[in-house]
């Protein structure tokens, strides 16, 4: 269940619970600018990759860095 959550929690949850990060923005925007240590899954392959890519033991912080 999608939950919104502050940076202070991101920062919580990447340090002591090892989650991971994924930019659901297409390719060209993750090179321009994203967060450290996060992957590239583009929102229209997510439910494609995600179970490939993604380690299901660990919490996931799906995000979107949208500038514009």
């Amino acid at each position: 269940m999608p939950t919104g959550i502050d940076r202070y929690e991101v920062q919580r949850l990447v340090r002591e619970e090892g989650a991971q990060l994924v930019e659901v923005l297409p390719r060209r925007s993750f090179e321009a600018l994203h967060l450290p240590g996060a992957v590239s899954i583009p929102l229209k392959r997510l439910d494609m990759v995600a179970t490939s890519v993604l380690d299901r033991t660990r919490p996931v912080i799906v995000y979107c860095y949208d500038y514009t």
